[in-house]
This record gives C-alpha cells, sequence and structure tokens, in this order.
C-alpha cells in the first residue's frame, strides 16, 4: 500500500475546509445564471453593432441616389419600391429603433456585469482560493 504523506500546507487546506452553505450555492447558481446572461447580450450586442453598421452604409449608399429614382426597400420577407425620401425616412426610423436596442442592451449588461462583481466579491470573501469565479 502506496501511502502519500500530507505536506504542512495540504494539512492545513484539508482542515480549511468551508462548508457550503445553501445561501452560498444560491449565490453561485446566480452567478453561474447572470454569466450566461452576459454571453447572451454579449452577442446581441453584436448582431446589433453590425445591423447598424449595415444601416450606415445604406445611408450612405442612398446619399448618392437621385432623388427621383425609387428605392427597393424591404420589409419583412417583402421589397417595396419607395422614394428615396421615404426610404431615407424609413432608414432613420430603423436606425433609431437599433441605437434604442444597443443602449437598453449595453445597460443591461452593465447591471448584469455589477451583480457579478457583487457576488464574486462575496463568494471570494467567503471561500478565497478554494473558488473559481473568472470567466
Amino acid at each position: 500500500m502506496n501511502r502519500r504523506m500530507l505536506s504542512k500546507e495540504d494539512e492545513k487546506e484539508a482542515g480549511d475546509e468551508i462548508e457550503v452553505r445553501r445561501e452560498d450555492q444560491d449565490k453561485i447558481n446566480r452567478f453561474s445564471r447572470l454569466h450566461q446572461r452576459e454571453l447572451v447580450l454579449e452577442d446581441e450586442l453584436k448582431v446589433k453593432t453590425k445591423e447598424r453598421e449595415e444601416l450606415d452604409d445604406i445611408t450612405m449608399e442612398l446619399e448618392l441616389a437621385d432623388e427621383d429614382e425609387l428605392v427597393r426597400y424591404k420589409i419583412g420577407d417583402a421589397f417595396f419600391h419607395v422614394s428615396l425620401p421615404v426610404a431615407q425616412e424609413m432608414l432613420g426610423l430603423s436606425g433609431a429603433r437599433v441605437e434604442r436596442d444597443l443602449r437598453e442592451k449595453e445597460e443591461k449588461l452593465d447591471e448584469v456585469r455589477v451583480e457579478m462583481t457583487a457576488l464574486k466579491v462575496d463568494l471570494y470573501a467567503r471561500f478565497g482560493k478554494t473558488i473559481n469565479l473568472e470567466v
């Protein structure tokens, strides 16, 4: 039988095991859910940022179009011919909607990160190096 001798450090760590209370487990679970929410929000922000860039590109292209020219504008799955001023107005409304959505998602992401930071502080204070919450 091969027995390994514990070093003083191993003995100290084994003797300092911290009991995980229900409250602690709830905080760990909350942190995990917030982390998943953070990842989803980051993905949604990337999509909205790309959408904003595409709208900016289209707006620049429309500035080169003739005033009298009809423009194909996509609404849902269908394209409609609209006048240039109408297309520009609709693009402006779409751009404002995307900007609003971006701000809302950034605010939600900030809220999630603030709560995650508070949970990290609590959990690291309780468990020290025995817990890893770095994502």
